[in-house]
């Protein structure tokens, strides 16, 4: 079997301090992000609207663009200038339509600009009470999905090991948000599932590392709770390495080259791999380590 890095001595649990620094200023920073916004910035599919992207043939400013939909009779709407393989595309967010909007967009902007050749690309519509029933579904089908995820590591596990693993799949999806508000990115269907798919693979690499603690526990008595954890974590590195680079070499190649209709669900994807992978270690193991210490402490207090 193809293996990296192997026969690796790091101290993973000797940095753990200052990586829960790390974890709580993005946690904090992304919990900023969501009072300052006002939430997340949901798409046509949670809002209800309509969402045209177009392309011209000669590039003009969002300004341009804004005020040519102003001039169609489209007040309110929201521009946003993309690139797409070298053309000059935009992403037109208006409210719900009762007829097509583009033709008269494409006259106003033409009338501004001459020779731009409005093309219409994409159009999305979604009715505003339709918006709302997928926004609770997507909500709940997080919620089910974390508390299903937290009822099964708690049964298969001790609670030093299941607390580490809990706060971890939280970790990495909320981290995850905050990136995309960072951004302006927009929490679509799509970016949901990437959300849950973050969620599954972050739970699943956290039990590989888990089953190789429980193993090396029972086999080195003599050996330190930190000791043990270096040792699982290390002969697992190999497997996580290269399980981590395979899905998001992957997610990479979606967001170069997959459009963007893929866009925000692979630029979720990879910061979700490369925090999943972080936090197996740094708040699933660490957090792990500090409940068993914590556990030991206690128990050694006790009066005889």
């Amino acid at each position: 079997m193809f293996q990296i890095l192997v026969g690796t001595n790091f101290p993973f649990m000797k940095h753990r301090r200052f990586a829960y620094v790390v974890s709580g200023f993005c946690v904090l920073a992304t919990a900023a992000l969501l009072v300052m916004n006002g939430g997340p910035r949901f798409s046509v599919d949670f809002t209800g609207g309509t969402l045209l992207q177009v392309r011209a043939a000669k590039p003009v400013s969002a300004d341009v663009m804004r005020h040519a939909v102003e001039d169609a009779g489209f007040q309110g709407a929201e521009i946003q200038q993309i690139e797409a393989e070298g053309h000059a595309e935009y992403l037109v967010r208006l409210g719900p339509q009762t007829a097509d909007p583009f033709p008269a967009i494409g006259a106003a902007l033409e009338k501004r600009e001459p020779g731009t050749n409005l093309e219409l690309r994409r159009t999305e519509a979604v009715g505003p009470k339709v918006g709302r029933e997928l926004r609770d579904k997507a909500l709940w089908a997080v919620i089910g999905s974390l508390a299903g995820i937290l009822v099964y590591v708690g049964i298969r596990y001790e609670f030093k090991f299941a607390f580490g693993a809990v706060v971890a799949l939280f970790h990495d999806v909320f981290v995850t948000l905050g990136a995309l508000m960072l951004l302006q990115r927009e929490v679509s269907l799509t970016v949901v599932a990437a959300l849950l798919t973050i969620a599954g693979f972050s739970i699943n690499d956290t039990i590989v590392v888990f089953d190789r603690i429980r193993e090396r526990n029972k086999a080195l008595r003599k050996e330190t709770h930190p000791r043990v954890m270096d040792i699982a974590v290390n002969e697992t590195l190999s497997r996580t390495i290269i399980t981590s680079l395979t899905v998001f070499l992957t997610s990479l190649a979606l967001y170069v080259w997959g459009g963007e209709v893929l866009r925000d669900f692979s630029f979720a994807m990879i910061v979700g791999i490369v925090f999943g992978t972080y936090s197996s270690v740094y708040v699933a193991s660490a957090l792990a380590l500090d409940s068993w210490l914590w556990l030991d402490r206690r128990k050694a207090a006790r009066p005889e």
